[in-house]
């Protein structure tokens, strides 16, 4: 994306900055009951927040930030972020809160880390039981908002030996939920020693994440 086209954005993303708790916007990371380890990849996100300022100049925090469903400052914070290999579970009453958030302009990243793609698709289903996952096509702005992807969600960790997969909830159009699957990029935004990743491998990963952050504030006004 060339600075005059980031300028461009700036307007849409100060007021999203303004409503935030604190001089920085930054990333919710999801907390859920069911086992599964909500917490995992704890450098991840700072590294992806490092990354968003340093390519972009938008002056995110350094840390995200730990929310429950039920929190009633989750709705300052656009982007939200799951991510753990074991089971995901919500009460009636978290999928209602997680439901009025997303329809309200909010957005849920769900990265499987490996394990949690069955319990996660059942909750969703619960929270969304008019709206099914549907593949994101290659041409989706969120694969070109700031670096391009013309193949779609990179493929960065494996699993199962399956093809990377973006799946989406939409409402009214609006992209409320990506699911990257078989992708794992939060393993690829974690410290470099920790996988061992190459720095290709890891670059592709920072580069999606800045993307779906970039394509959240975007779309939050």
């Amino acid at each position: 994306m060339t600075w005059m086209v980031l300028a461009a954005l700036m307007p849409l993303v100060s007021p999203v900055i303004e409503t935030s708790k604190g001089d920085s916007i930054t990333i919710a990371r999801l907390q859920y009951e069911g086992g599964g380890d909500w917490y995992a990849n704890p450098s991840s996100l700072p590294n992806l927040l490092a990354a968003i300022r340093e390519r972009t100049g938008i002056p995110v925090a350094r840390r995200e930030i730990n929310l429950r469903p039920l929190d009633p400052a989750l709705r300052d914070y656009p982007y939200l972020y799951l991510t753990g290999h074991g089971d995901v579970r919500f009460s009636p009453a978290e999928r209602e809160a997680l439901r009025d958030y997303l329809l309200a302009g909010g957005f849920l990243h769900a990265d499987d880390n490996y394990g949690l793609d069955e319990s996660f698709r059942e909750e969703i289903a619960e929270i969304f039981p008019d709206a099914a996952l549907t593949e994101i096509p290659v041409d989706h702005p969120v694969f070109h908002v700031f670096f391009d992807f013309p193949e779609g969600l990179p493929k960065i960790h494996e699993h199962d030996g399956k093809p990377p997969q973006a799946l989406g909830i939409f409402h009214g159009g609006r992209l409320v939920v990506f699911y990257s699957y078989e992708s794992d990029l939060g393993d690829g935004w974690e410290d470099e020693d920790v996988h061992d990743d190459p720095p290709e491998i890891r670059e592709r990963a920072l580069r999606m994440g800045v993307n779906l952050f970039m394509f959240v504030l975007g779309q939050a006004t």
